[in-house]
């Protein structure tokens, strides 16, 4: 079906229940910043859900795990932007992602002594421990980090939009990096059910409706000055260039970073007004660790700079 007004989505879908605490999180992070000077990068990161009922034990989700958006956020601060992360909960986080499953545990050794049992880190793993914890702790002495998470669609788009609200007095010194996989469609909130969909009803018919673009009242309206950059991921090669020029030229913004499903690890092209950019990890890069969201960082804080330096 097709989608509504992004004011009709916000008029009828409720805040989440957090949200007042993370709208005046943001706010108070925007000022400090600003009052400095500094430059603020807002990395949208993970994927939404689309609740199947209200109270919810089912619903629509996707693939997408948050690797992109953690592992940029870790090059921004390195590039001396502050960072919001907004981030699905339970997605992957700058620093901890280095560390998955059992590889923080396989690293530390327990002498056990009773009531002065004592844990240490094994000498062959200080090397990798040490630079990312000195990082993390560089980024949250300095205050440049703050966390807020999302869900579902419906939470992503208050929150993003709040953090709009409060980047927006940073006038061009903001940066959008919006890598969140975001749920094309939706089911408004009248036709969700409260509780649990019982089988022995038989399979659900879903409607789903289109999710409103808000990259249009966010270039326009939210954040006009900012260098906002959007994403677009396909599954066919023949059509990743041709839609992601035509998001660009849809909705004015400053860049779309376009990648395959099935390579964007290794590879992406990044369209911009004046050309189309692609950015390719050889196999020996990627065995030896080099991660692809370094160089997509790297030049859009080389574009960001022009963005800001006087006409």
């Amino acid at each position: 079906m097709t989608s509504g007004s992004w004011e009709e989505f916000f008029a009828t879908h409720l805040p989440p229940t957090d949200f007042e605490d993370n709208r005046s999180l943001l706010k108070e992070f925007c000022e400090r910043h600003n009052k400095y000077g500094n430059k603020i990068a807002l990395v949208t990161s993970g994927g939404t859900t689309v609740p199947l009922e209200h109270n919810t034990v089912r619903l629509i989700d996707n693939f997408s795990a948050g690797n992109r958006g953690a592992t940029a956020t870790e090059y921004f601060l390195e590039n001396g932007y502050a960072v919001i992360f907004m981030h699905r909960q339970k997605s992957q986080e700058p620093f901890t992602r280095h560390f998955n499953g059992s590889k923080l545990l396989d690293m530390l050794d327990l002498q056990e002594q009773g009531p002065n049992t004592t844990i240490t880190v094994k000498q062959d793993s200080v090397y990798v421990l040490a630079p990312i914890l000195a990082r993390y702790q560089a980024a949250h002495a300095a205050g440049a980090l703050l966390h807020v998470s999302f869900t579902t669609v419906s939470d992503y788009f208050w929150l993003l939009r709040a953090a709009c609200e409060c980047l927006a007095n940073l006038g061009p010194r903001a940066l959008l990096f919006l890598a969140a996989a975001v749920s094309d469609f939706y089911i408004p909130k009248d036709r969700v059910p409260t509780h649990k969909m019982q089988s022995a009803s038989g399979p659900p018919v879903i409607h789903l409706h289109l999710v409103p673009k808000m990259l249009a009242p966010l270039v326009n309206l939210w954040v006009p000055e900012a260098f906002v950059v959007s994403f677009k991921l396909e599954t066919d090669e023949s059509l990743l260039v041709s839609k992601g020029r035509a998001a660009l030229e849809k909705y004015k913004h400053k860049m779309v970073v376009a990648n395959l499903l099935q390579t964007r690890n290794q590879r992406v092209i990044l369209i911009t007004p004046e050309a189309n950019q692609e950015i390719l990890l050889t196999k020996e890069e990627l065995h030896s660790g080099v991660e692809i969201e370094g160089p997509i960082v790297s030049e859009i804080v080389r574009l960001h700079a022009e963005h800001l330096a006087p006409r």
